[in-house]
């Protein structure tokens, strides 16, 4: 069995060490991670929810504008 010269003592202190930068590091890419999100969504996602949610709101409010009576007829007369 090979000997070494690193006591326990060393190794938990260090592994510690390493441990909180491994978890700042962590933290570090989570947040990187969440603020790609926020800009996927703000640059793709919201605009297409956006032109999809305008193109369905437009043919209910035509359609309910036709069915009111104002279309051509309404305008230009008969």
């Amino acid at each position: 069995m090979p000997r070494s010269d690193v006591s326990l003592d060393d190794l938990s202190s260090n592994a510690s060490f390493d441990s909180d930068d491994d978890y700042r590091l962590a933290q570090e890419e989570w947040e990187e991670s969440l603020q790609q999100l926020q800009q996927l969504l703000a640059v793709v996602l919201f605009p297409f929810l956006g032109k999809w949610l305008g193109r369905r709101w437009s043919h209910i409010v035509y359609a309910r504008y036709l069915r009111l009576g104002l279309g051509k007829a309404f305008f230009l007369g008969k």
